[in-house]
């Protein structure tokens, strides 16, 4: 089981002059900055007959005869870069490439694509995905391909653009992973959560979108300890090669948790209830509690999140586990309402917006240090952790067009405050875009402008 959280990526997409005919990605969090020529681009091979899809088909691989096509136009990006960013800088020049050719034409307007995202990279949290997602969304969109999204758009109808998108985001995700499970980009697109299982890689995952996950309130830490998904995978694979009986019955008791889970949310959602009280989310915790055991056990742990772990306990505001793959990266604690002093009464979202009024008291909780969480903080700053407060179970992909919002600025009063590409990348950190162009206002209502297909 997979949940969205309320961070996000953001792309700003800058048509320029038809005189011009470049392509451009900007990407400062991870300082990659490249353009290219429109018209060198390998067009003949995507547009050729046996390769050319169309927005609507399945693609559930690559064609590698495409993806060596873009070779010379990689290999030219951020050549001065030590070799780990550079194949950083790589991957996703060829997600975006390979995006940008399959869903355009050789008469595609010159652009400026600059991304800016507020999810810690390479930290198990699909940052990689949700900029897969946005590229994916502006590219359909800049090719009439996607319609909405609208308040009195159709079910049926927004379910069909968010599978367009999810499709086409997936093979991004493909282009910067090889072999990717499509959770990561499932979620990013869909929001809420996700049941996601894969038994038979030469086939597609089965996923069964929760659409009325409750909204959690979440402490994110990340660990800052460097992870590698590929190392932790291999490991497990090496367990299960000496012992598999006993793998093997780790991995069928992780899928029992994950059933168990379920069918709490289920029984929650059967009986209407209003929220979700703290039965539930203590029921939640302690599966989460399990599940980080298990995983401990296929050894891919570290001995930083089993301090952030124990730092947690000993403050009693909640129960963690890690996240992703393992190895480091980052782990969430789902909040203790009891301990926290938080109302559950507070956790009821009126359909699939955020929780405002809960993610509101979570910030106040975690600012003003009710309980254990002011020492807790004081530990994890000390201790060198980033803290993020979010939500679990937020919404998927949105679209600000026009680029307007009301910002409190002199500027905004008359019309609104245009965010251009300028102010887009000049911004300083997580904090900057999100207060620019983020989807929650100061208010911490969802801005005016904001549009999401709802399912």
């Amino acid at each position: 089981m997979a949940a969205a959280i309320s961070l996000r990526s953001y792309l700003h997409v800058h048509t320029l002059t038809k005189s011009s005919r470049t392509v451009s990605l900007f990407f400062p969090d991870i300082s990659l900055s490249h353009t290219w020529s429109i018209d060198v681009l390998p067009w003949t091979t995507f547009q050729h007959p046996s390769k050319k899809r169309n927005y609507y088909d399945l693609v559930t691989a690559l064609d590698h005869e495409l993806v060596a096509s873009l070779k010379p136009h990689i290999d030219t990006v951020s050549p001065d870069f030590p070799p780990h960013d550079r194949r950083i800088h790589a991957h996703t020049a060829t997600a975006f490439l390979y995006l940008f050719l399959s869903l355009g034409s050789p008469r595609s307007h010159s652009c400026i694509y600059s991304l800016r995202s507020a999810i810690p990279p390479g930290a198990g949290l699909g940052s990689s995905a949700s900029v897969t997602v946005c590229l994916a969304t502006a590219l359909l969109l800049q090719a009439h391909a996607l319609s909405g999204p609208h308040p009195d758009q159709p079910a049926p109808e927004s379910a069909t653009q968010l599978e367009r998108i999810n499709r086409w985001a997936f093979v991004g995700e493909c282009c910067i992973h090889g072999n990717p499970s499509g959770i990561d980009n499932t979620v990013s697109t869909q929001g809420k959560a996700a049941v996601f299982q894969r038994t038979d890689y030469a086939r597609p995952p089965s996923v069964r979108m929760l659409r009325r996950f409750p909204s959690l309130p979440l402490l994110l830490v990340n660990t800052r300890q460097v992870r590698s998904t590929a190392t932790e995978v291999a490991k497990v694979a090496a367990l299960r090669e000496r012992h598999p009986e006993i793998a093997d019955g780790v991995l069928e008791a992780i899928g029992r948790v994950t059933g168990s889970a379920d069918e709490v949310i289920a029984r929650a959602e059967g009986e209407g209830r209003e929220g979700v009280g703290e039965e539930t989310i203590r029921h939640l915790g302690e599966l989460m509690g399990i599940n980080h055991g298990l995983l401990v056990a296929l050894g891919v742990s570290h001995p930083k999140l089993e301090r952030l772990r124990a730092l947690v306990e000993q403050a009693g505001v909640g129960w963690t586990k890690l996240t992703g793959a393992g190895g480091g990266g980052c782990a969430i604690t789902l909040l203790d309402p009891k301990a926290c002093g938080m109302d559950h009464t507070e956790r009821e979202t009126g359909g699939s917006e955020i929780d405002v009024p809960l993610m509101e008291k979570g910030r106040r909780l975690l600012e003003n240090g009710v309980g254990g969480l002011k020492q807790l903080e004081r530990d994890l700053e000390a201790e060198g952790f980033e803290k993020f407060e979010t939500i679990l179970g937020g919404d998927g992909v949105g679209v600000l067009y026009p680029a307007v919002l009301h910002n409190g600025s002199e500027e905004s009063q008359e019309g609104g405050e245009e965010i251009d590409q300028e102010k887009f990348l000049s911004v300083q950190g997580r904090d900057g875009v999100e207060k620019l162009v983020g989807v929650l206002g100061p208010g911490r209502g969802v801005r005016e402008g904001w549009r999401f297909w709802t399912v």
